[in-house]
């Protein structure tokens, strides 16, 4: 069952100047405010830092991504990015809805299939994938994004000792990003296309596909617009399948309000962050949501000036797509407990937060970045008079192990034994980079599903049934 959108709560910034206060969706609200109990009992049972994943929140973003694709008159098919999160809870969402996975390794292919997602449900990419992979994808029937000729000769080759078709897209460079280290050149493209002819008993050209940095929705567009170029040319060859223009993931996920964004990139400075680490790069966390993105690319004028979801329509393409990040927006959060707190306001101005757990949970330090949305501080103690500054690192003997470098105004101080909550880590944050170092054990999934109105919600680990 899908819980109501409504509107997602809005940040009070007069009470922390310069805050990045996070969105907060209703059933997180819901949890914090009125269950903090059970999420401090999960704590303390199942250990710090706690994962939560909420697949009722993710549902309603698949409703939402369905609606912007039928608004704006598009087909569309939709492959949960399973990269995204590695819980197995959002691979059942998506089989009870009808909705495909994205895959680009053997285990989460068996993990998908496992989840109930068939396999003409579920696409598979990533570059140069082993023989393996394309072994289970032929049995299957899953449709497999091409990267290369040499890729393209094993699959063909594979398929045939297996007396199957294997469906193929053709992962093409684009005009826009010409150095990519993913897809084909123009030449690669047309030889591909006439060695799918040359084995169409094993080869189905089923379209093609490509792989974009960033998040600009009119580049997409212009993207998308090339392959359906070269879909039609294909058709001209004869590969009559050739239907399907994979836009790939890249819907970007608000976090923060946008003007609140736009505050922040104004003044943030290196004397902002602890040590006076500076970075270069963020997530666009104020941009716009995913449905607003594709509304902008299905809309986007192309050659002669109708819209590409226009011009799509009018040659029969369907468009597929892989949101991660997009479908897990404010799909989870993540628990830590504060170990000790090291006071160095006197002399350094802020405090040094140390939590249960590291940085290894967080995963925005893998793209040498910081995870900026404002973690919140769950504590028995009142408000206080003052902000408390302070930046957040883990327990493990590292220098750069920063949960959270941006110095954080905490509305009363930090003591040992209370929670920082870090809000809608689901899309990434979560499991990305985990690693057991020091021997800690992996962090633990917990599955929440709201009850009945004036009930507890209803809990499970994740993976158990």
């Amino acid at each position: 069952m899908l819980i109501s959108r409504h509107v997602l709560e809005r940040p009070t910034t007069a009470v922390r100047p310069f805050a990045l206060t996070a969105l907060r969706h209703p059933l997180v609200s819901t949890l914090l405010a009125d269950h903090r109990g059970l999420l401090t009992e999960l704590l303390d049972g199942l250990g710090s830092p706690l994962h939560v994943v909420l697949p009722d929140v993710f549902e309603e973003n698949v409703g939402r991504l369905r609606q912007a694709f039928a608004d704006a008159g598009a087909d569309a098919d939709i492959l949960y990015a399973k990269k995204a999160n590695k819980a197995d809870c959002y691979v059942g969402s998506a089989a009870a809805l009808g909705v495909g996975v994205d895959v680009a390794s053997a285990p989460e292919l068996v993990k998908a299939l496992a989840g109930g997602v068939p396999g003409h449900r579920i696409g598979i990419s990533g570059p140069e994938k082993g023989d393996a992979l394309h072994s289970l994808a032929v049995q299957h029937g899953c449709l497999v994004a091409v990267d290369s000729l040499s890729e393209l000769r094993r699959l063909a080759a594979t398929a045939r000792l297996a007396g199957g078709r294997a469906g193929v897209l053709l992962r093409s460079r684009t005009a826009g990003q010409p150095g990519s280290r993913f897809g084909m050149s123009a030449a690669e493209r047309g030889a591909a296309v006439a060695l799918c002819a040359d084995g169409a008993d094993h080869i189905s050209l089923r379209g093609f596909s490509f792989h974009l940095n960033g998040y600009a929705s009119a580049e997409r567009a212009d993207a998308a617009d090339e392959m359906v170029e070269y879909c039609l040319d294909a058709r001209r060859q004869g590969a009559t399948d050739a239907g399907l223009v994979d836009i790939g993931g890249g819907l970007p996920v608000r976090y923060v309000e946008p003007q609140l964004w736009n505050e922040f990139l104004a003044q943030n400075d290196a004397t902002h962050y602890h040590a006076a680490r500076s970075f270069t790069d963020f997530y666009p966390y104020g941009g716009p949501s995913a449905d607003q993105a594709v509304r902008a690319i299905m809309a986007h004028p192309v050659g002669g000036g109708e819209s590409l979801a226009v011009k799509a329509g009018r040659h029969g393409i369907r468009f597929v797509v892989e949101p991660g990040r997009a479908l897990l927006d404010q799909a989870g959060f993540t628990l830590f407990r504060v170990q000790q707190v090291d006071d160095r306001r006197e002399s350094d101005g802020y405090a040094v937060v140390t939590v249960d757990g590291s940085s290894f949970s967080l995963s925005e330090q893998w793209f040498n970045s910081d995870y900026l949305p404002d973690p919140l501080l769950m504590s028995a103690q009142p408000v206080g008079d003052a902000l408390f500054p302070a930046c957040v690192a883990g327990s493990t003997c590292l220098e750069s192990d920063m949960v959270t470098w941006r110095k954080i105004g905490f509305p009363r101080p930090v003591r040992r034994g209370d929670h920082l909550v870090y809000l809608n880590t689901a899309g990434y944050q979560m499991d990305s980079n985990e690693s057991p170092f020091h021997d800690a054990p992996l962090p633990s999934k917990v599955v929440l599903r709201p009850g009945g109105e004036g009930t507890v919600p209803r809990w499970r680990l994740d993976g158990i049934r």
